[in-house]
């Protein structure tokens, strides 16, 4: 188990992160997600020994590892640049944190066969695709059996459509293999893909721990469901069921009487019902329509309609209250 503990470090002298603390179970894919500049690749060179903490412990299965140098760590390391040898063949490459070990050559074919490049050792890392050069990367990475393999976004130079296919990939290795895993990333999607747990960041400090589930169905605050993607973030009065929004009341699920700040999520806007706006903006996407709907306040609304009236229309629509999720207090 790799524990961090409280950790800070500033730059320069200046505080930059503090009070980071995390848990990564052996065999489980911590997915570290959060904006730019907001600690990610920080926290994971601390982790590697790249970066020396101020304060706080960094410990695997009870091993203190605060001044332990990186390559005594046992973690392996793949950044987005993957940082190929040119020169080198395929092989080379991934034989580059083996070499001179007994049976190295099995272990370069073993882990090129995981990542789908069997055969490809005498091939020149030059002539590969980008998908290719990330998978050689991954191979280099895995060849000395690190006990955490730590990766910064390593899927971040490529293509969209290449990323799709490849994360969901990189999810199975991990499991195939029961590879434990810091993961960081700022893309969304790619974390709710890849990860066991996920740790978001903001500004160097942690804002929200949980499975992918846990943090999807209900954000920590306003800042982290914006982050996340939800664009309905809302402030209503609540009694006796019903949320009254500056534009409208509809049923208000499960919260109680009072103020809240709430989350609409975007399929739970459905046409045909009490509320009323106009469309302002209509964009197909894979068989459904993301709308921005206008509401009489000037506030707009975004949904997913399996269909939708053209731009200027007026939209008659209802919200289904268990798409409706209360946040908590905490920074907007």
């Amino acid at each position: 188990m790799l524990e961090v503990r409280d950790l800070a470090v500033s730059f320069e002298g200046a505080p930059f992160m503090h009070d980071v603390s995390l848990t990564v179970p052996d065999g489980t894919v911590v997915a570290v997600l959060g904006p730019s500049g907001s600690g990610k690749s920080t926290l994971l060179r601390a982790i590697a020994g790249l970066e020396p903490p101020d304060a706080g412990s960094i410990s695997w299965s009870g091993e203190p590892l605060n001044g332990v140098a990186p390559h005594a760590r046992g973690f392996g390391l793949m950044f987005q640049d993957y940082a190929l040898f040119p020169h080198m063949t395929v092989g080379a490459n991934v034989a580059f944190g083996v070499e001179g070990r007994p049976g190295a050559d099995r272990r370069v074919a073993e882990v090129l066969e995981w990542v789908g490049l069997a055969g490809y050792e005498h091939r020149s890392v030059g002539r590969l695709s980008g998908g290719e050069q990330q998978r050689v990367a991954l191979a280099r990475s895995l060849a000395p059996e690190p006990r955490v393999l730590m990766l910064d976004e390593p899927v971040g130079s490529l293509d969209r459509t290449l990323r799709e296919r490849i994360v969901p990939e990189l999810r199975e290795l991990f499991v195939r293999l029961q590879i434990t895993a810091v993961y960081v990333t700022h893309d969304q999607e790619e974390a709710f893909t890849v990860a066991d747990q996920m740790v978001i960041l903001r500004d160097g400090t942690i804002v929200q721990t949980g499975t992918p589930e846990q943090v999807w169905s209900s954000p920590a605050n306003a800042w982290a469901a914006r982050f996340l993607g939800f664009s309905n973030i809302i402030g209503v009065e609540v009694a006796a069921g019903v949320a009254t929004a500056p534009w409208g009341t509809f049923q208000a699920g499960e919260l109680g009487d009072g103020h809240h700040q709430i989350v609409v999520r975007e399929g739970a806007i459905k046409p045909r019902g009490p509320l009323e706006g106009t469309i302002v903006q209509r964009a197909f996407r894979g068989g459904r329509y993301l709308t921005a709907i206008e509401m009489g306040d000037g506030s707009t609304l975004e949904a997913e309609l399996e269909d939708a009236p053209a731009v200027g229309a007026a939209l008659t629509f209802r919200i289904d209250p268990g798409g409706v999720v209360g946040l908590p207090d905490g920074p907007a």
